[in-house]
């Protein structure tokens, strides 16, 4: 049995939305079996100018690798628990110019799906949308097909496609069993590239890690490792065929295989972890060895790596067994108290509040208050819209984030225009003068740097906040029974030494 037999295949659970079909557009959505990309270039920069503004607002510090060069297409695969900000920081993070494969609703919408559309995003019927009765396997298999080929000759042209494995997005600690559309367009496009005299294309494994992904202004990561390679799979005549706009199914066997690879390549990339208390308890011991070696873990990155080297050591090691119910309590009662092992110190002590401390909180707030009125004005509106769309969704936790990403995103292109058309009118100003075009240009200026000035304030308040959180509890009888943990798991550690 190979590994990805084991893992988890849960039929995604379909949302009011994706009940929703519109045929028509899914008939009319751009598609290119040329190897030219379907979508308008124009809207590819704008679109990533968009990713950009919404990263920058959800975003409190955002790491990522360089991605590895290659000549031919490439397709980027992570797993998939963040919504809509998945696969836009897999845009953003490379040049090559992209499409995706995303659910029929997506593709179809009033607004996400107007820009999708736009930028060549193709749509996808799923298994469960059929199993459903939202569509008929003829229906489907059409859209597919159609959809498959564009993304194939896309790859074969040399440009970038975003697919998400799964096929759904979930809230688990490890990667579900993959589609095998990925694969499937993948060695299709393989084909086609050779038999149009170009380089063959790449699979590009992804992490995406985050400190917590739901938390507003987290701090994210985006990893890279070395590529897959694809095989060719289909004859002289096949690969014509496939190369002149017909869709043919790879062998299943090539397919299963490519899928295992991509499968063992993207695990690792994950938590991996059994659940996520098990995760934060990793956590927890990678920061604890971290402190006892004098190199405290600053950023993400170095907590991921760290992490996962406790992860294969704690697999590699049976005595590692005997750190993790303490590590798993004790990390517990730290997410009891919206904690996380960032509350412990070099001196394996929870971190203390001091003057600058206090300082430190002044001055953010004090920079929150100063820039409330262009933030409010500029950003409130779509703000309280993003928190009622995330409320009322049935999208599941990552909708939060996606609401507020969307929020940032689609600020410079509709309300901070608008808003700032406002502004001019209200005033008097001629729209059609310079003074009143610098006026308007400047207003949008104002309102992106007052945003980020803001935020800025409210990440040292919050931090301010969480030291005093942090104060708080260390003072608790759980707080002490916390740091009498904490001294057990660093007696452990040293005889593992």
């Amino acid at each position: 049995m190979s590994e990805s037999d084991s893992a988890p295949e849960i039929m995604p659970e379909l949302s009011a939305a994706a009940y929703k079909i519109n045929t028509r557009k899914l008939e009319k959505a751009p598609y290119d079996h040329t190897g030219n990309h379907p979508g308008n270039k124009s809207f590819n920069y704008l679109l990533r100018l968009m990713i950009n503004v919404g990263k920058s607002i959800i975003f409190r510090n955002f790491d990522t690798d360089k991605i590895p060069h290659n000549k031919g297409g490439r397709i980027s695969v992570a797993t998939h628990i963040n919504g809509l900000v998945d696969p836009s920081l897999m845009i953003i993070t490379q040049k090559k110019r992209i499409i995706s494969l995303g659910r029929h609703d997506l593709i179809t919408g009033p607004v996400i799906g107007w820009w999708a559309r736009r930028n060549g995003a193709q749509p996808v019927l799923r298994k469960a949308e059929i199993e459903a009765g939202v569509t008929d396997t003829d229906f489907a298999r059409k859209i597919n097909d159609r959809s498959m080929l564009t993304v194939a000759n896309c790859l074969a042209g040399g440009h970038g496609v975003v697919i998400m494995p799964e096929g759904k997005s979930h809230q688990d600690s490890k990667l579900h069993a993959l589609r095998t559309g990925a694969a499937r367009a993948a060695l299709v496009a393989a084909a086609i590239a050779k038999e149009r005299k170009r380089p063959a294309p790449v699979i590009q494994p992804t992490g995406l890690h985050w400190e917590r992904h739901y938390w507003f202004r987290t701090n994210s990561y985006v990893e890279y490792i070395d590529p897959i390679e694809i095989k060719q799979v289909f004859g002289p005549e096949e690969t014509s065929r496939l190369a002149s706009g017909e869709w043919i199914e790879p062998p299943p066997q090539a397919v299963n295989e490519l899928k295992e690879e991509m499968y063992l390549k993207l695990s690792p990339l994950t938590p991996e972890a059994p659940d996520w208390k098990t995760y934060r308890a990793w956590k927890l011991i990678a920061h604890l060895k971290a402190n006892n070696n004098s190199n405290p873990l600053i950023s993400l990155r170095q907590e991921v790596h760290s992490t996962r080297t406790i992860r294969d050591d704690i697999n590699n090691n049976k005595q590692y067994e005997a750190l993790i119910p303490d590590a798993i309590k004790a990390a517990e009662i730290l997410e009891s108290h919206a904690l996380d092992s960032n509350s412990i110190d070099i001196n394996q002590k929870l971190k203390k509040t001091n003057l600058l401390s206090h300082i430190k909180g002044l001055l953010g707030l004090l920079i929150m208050i100063s820039l409330s009125i262009p933030t409010i004005l500029g950003s409130g509106i779509q703000s309280i819209l993003a928190r009622y769309m995330a409320e009322k969704s049935d999208e599941g936790l990552d909708a939060r984030t996606t609401y507020f990403f969307l929020a940032g995103m689609f600020s410079p292109v509709i309300f901070w225009p608008i808003i700032s058309l406002v502004i001019i009118i209200v005033i008097e100003a001629n729209i059609l003068s310079i003074q009143g075009l610098s006026l308007f240009i400047s207003l949008m200026i104002g309102f992106y740097l007052s945003s980020l000035l803001f935020l800025m304030g409210y990440d040292i308040w919050s931090e301010y906040r969480k030291r005093l959180q942090i104060d708080k509890f260390s003072k608790s009888l759980e707080g002490q029974n916390f740091e009498s943990l904490i001294e057990k798991l660093n007696n452990q550690l040293v005889l593992l030494k």
